[in-house]
């Protein structure tokens, strides 16, 4: 099973503001997954978009999981 991370785990690991971690999120940015009302980051797509430079692809990255 993968990892899942908090906002807070992403903002440590980029050494950013919470809050600039939810502005990526919103602006669909930074990869992750939507469980409900709940926001989690998969920690292999993180390292994945760090190592590409951290840039969106078309369509932003919005994963919703019922």
């Amino acid at each position: 099973m993968k990892k899942l991370l908090l906002a807070g785990d992403v903002a440590e690991l980029l050494n950013i503001n919470i809050d600039a971690v939810y502005r990526l999120t919103r602006e669909n940015i930074i990869p992750y997954v939507r469980i409900g009302r709940l926001i989690r980051f998969d920690s292999d797509e993180i390292e994945e978009w760090i190592k590409k430079g951290g840039q969106a692809f078309d369509g932003g990255w919005r994963k919703v999981v019922k």
